[in-house]
């Protein structure tokens, strides 16, 4: 295994030193010898720092900063197969003005549909800084062969497409078929890229809740990002168990030690089962304390959630107002 080495780099030396992997992936063998030598995760002491830094207080001024900041970082999300376009506006126009009784509110990061919904979309953030996602690669199971995955991801972006959120083949991955894993996210990646030499970021979903180990979970992260993720997302939010404090925080240690690596950040995106102010803000300080700084942005790190807003928009207007409004005061969504 190729050890961590603890400095930061150019975006040339980046490249010089993630091209030097590349051996690691040149082979099957390799791409196996490289992800079973990394280190063996400890399952008591992950969830026991996750816990611990769960119970960290944050008081009245670092809160209502930590509110703003976590409802600039949500991907607003429908994903149902009753979406219409009418419901894709609404949810456009939530992500604009999120409160429409106090404007200073922070738009969020991205709208997240649909590849078919991904026109309506781009239409009603045209000219904001809300990103439009999509999730593609047959989304939520990704059982689909790889032109059709092309396709689906070819059609989102060249919809207007910002971002692309892909699940990973968990199949191929737990019978050890790493190298195939590995080509299929690579080539969605250069999918991702427009004929104007831009590129829509990819966010690659494990679905941590199937991957049966913390070990796979590591495992994933590393494969993922050597393949060109430029997020590791959590969860597809279509299973029983999505984001935990437990795997983000393993997900965390996973982007650390890669930029320690390679010279490389990326990003990450816990998805599903966030729902309160209380779990947005745990996960605002594994953040913190994990990888710094340096990731508490919407350019590194995103909620996959829909609910999750509703709760931080009642939150922040108890802090302004010194009253709780309730749910009747938010729109559902």
């Amino acid at each position: 295994m190729h050890p961590p080495p603890k400095f930061s780099s150019s975006g040339n030396e980046a490249a010089e030193r993630l091209a030097s992997m590349a051996d690691v992936t040149a082979s099957d063998g390799a791409l196996r010898r490289f992800l079973h030598g990394l280190p063996g995760v400890d399952p008591v002491g992950l969830e026991a720092r996750a816990a611990a830094l769960g119970t960290r207080s944050i008081k009245t001024t670092a809160k209502a900063y930590a509110i703003d900041l976590a409802i600039s970082m949500i991907d607003l999300t429908t994903l149902e197969g009753a979406d219409t376009p009418g419901k894709v506006r609404a949810l456009c126009a939530k992500a604009l003005l999120p409160d429409p009784t106090d404007r200073d509110t922070p738009r969020t990061a991205a709208v997240c549909v649909y590849p078919d919904m991904v026109a309506t979309a781009a239409a009603a953030v045209a000219g904001t800084d809300v990103k439009v996602a999509s999730v593609a690669t047959a989304f939520p199971a990704g059982r689909a062969a790889l032109p059709v995955k092309l396709a689906d991801t070819a059609d989102a972006v060249a919809a207007g497409a910002d971002e692309i959120d892909m699940v990973i083949d968990r199949g191929a991955f737990l019978a050890g078929r790493y190298l195939s894993v590995f080509e299929e996210i690579k080539a969605v990646k250069e999918t991702c890229r427009r004929p104007d030499g831009t590129a829509a970021r990819l966010k690659v979903i494990f679905e941590t809740g199937e991957l049966s180990t913390y070990d796979n979970i590591r495992r994933a992260s590393w494969l993922g990002m050597l393949a060109g993720a430029d997020f590791i997302k959590t969860s597809t939010g279509k299973v029983a168990v999505n984001a935990t404090p437990a795997n983000t925080l393993l997900m965390l240690e996973a982007v650390r030690d890669f930029r320690a690596a390679t010279g490389v950040q990326v990003g990450v995106k816990p998805a599903g089962g966030i729902r309160t102010t209380k779990d947005a803000l745990k996960f605002l300080v594994l953040v913190n304390e994990t990888v710094g700084e340096e990731w508490l942005s919407n350019h590194w790190f995103r909620f996959g959630a829909s609910s999750l807003l509703n709760d931080l928009l009642m939150q922040r207007q108890k802090l302004s107002t010194g009253r709780y409004s309730g749910p009747d005061y938010v729109t559902v969504d």
